[in-house]
């Protein structure tokens, strides 16, 4: 494609990630923050909450001079602490929101108008209804807490999907099923929608085409990594985010070429977006021995060359 991608997207790097060192909130936080805003290749970053108190005006100045758009992902400190947003437990609920909160709370400071969220454990068939029901009450408390403390904006929450039963085995889940709390949510409050992983994809057992299908305007918000999942003994197996193309890996350039394909026939990159352009954020791990610049140049040429194909 020859349009100038900039145009049409925000490409972003989900921090925690390629910096694998933080991604407990510690570490080099700032400088590694820095060293993607002095990459002119990305506009948007994704990063967790720290640990540590008081970084958010240096993460903002970061980002405002690196003219970064920011957002903010709870995934980690959900898994880490083992919170669910949708336990049949109430007070296991309520520390599961309150850490969402607190997350909100450090999105305004710094300025992200987007914070990613994924749901708690799958239960299993019997008890998914009621399951679903808590996650929605949950969400749209988190919603209404992110809207009574809104400013200058309003920041949005959106729902990662994640797979059922490999890895994280999480209630959402399936496409079909986040559209279906996505619509629930959304009837309820303003600032809602769902986030989707092209890493993901194969694990949930899903195509591009049928998840975006499924989503359709409840998508607000793209991912794109690469997963193992037939060999249970390769050390990436699982939900793991390696670099693309790797032996053994689902995803490489031909199948993010055909994802940003079904992106831009879906509307994805045409549609409003709470970042004003639409973000396409990599998520990308280094493999154990591989340095962090060595897996996001990885990334930079895995999307060059599939953008070059559309």
């Amino acid at each position: 494609m020859r349009e100038f991608y900039h145009d049409r997207m925000l490409i972003g790097l989900v921090h925690f990630m390629a910096f694998p060192e933080t991604g407990q909130g510690e570490g080099p936080l700032l400088e590694t923050l820095e060293e993607i805003a002095a990459d002119e290749f990305f506009t948007a970053v994704e990063i967790r909450r720290p640990e540590e108190e008081g970084l958010e005006e240096a993460i903002r100045d970061i980002s405002l001079s690196g003219r970064l758009a920011l957002g903010v992902a709870s995934q980690p400190a959900i898994l880490g602490g083992k919170l669910d947003l949708n336990s049949p437990d109430e007070a296991g609920r309520a520390r599961a929101v309150q850490e969402l909160k607190e997350t909100i709370d450090f999105a305004y400071k710094v300025g992200a108008r987007l914070v990613t969220v994924m749901s708690g454990p799958d239960p299993g068939p019997a008890a998914r209804p009621k399951a679903k029901d808590t996650l929605v009450k949950s969400l749209v408390e988190i919603c209404e807490y992110a809207k009574a403390k809104a400013g200058d904006f309003l920041a949005t929450i959106s729902l990662e999907t994640f797979d059922r039963d490999i890895d994280k085995k999480s209630l959402i889940g399936p496409s079909q099923e986040a559209a279906e709390v996505a619509a629930r949510v959304s009837s309820k409050v303003p600032n809602f929608g769902i986030s989707l992983d092209l890493s993901h994809l194969p694990l949930l057992h899903e195509t591009p085409t049928d998840a975006l299908t499924a989503l359709g305007e409840h998508l607000i918000h793209a991912h794109a990594g690469n997963c193992v999942m037939r060999d249970p003994k390769h050390p990436a197996y699982g939900d793991m985010h390696p670099p693309f193309g790797i032996p053994g890996g689902e995803n490489g350039v031909e199948e993010l070429r055909g994802w940003l394909e079904a992106l831009v026939y879906s509307g994805y990159f045409g549609r409003p977006s709470p970042t004003g352009l639409p973000i396409l954020s990599f998520e990308v791990k280094p493999l154990p021995g591989q340095s962090s610049q060595v897996a996001i140049a990885n990334v930079k040429r895995t999307f060059l060359e599939a953008w070059a194909r559309l």
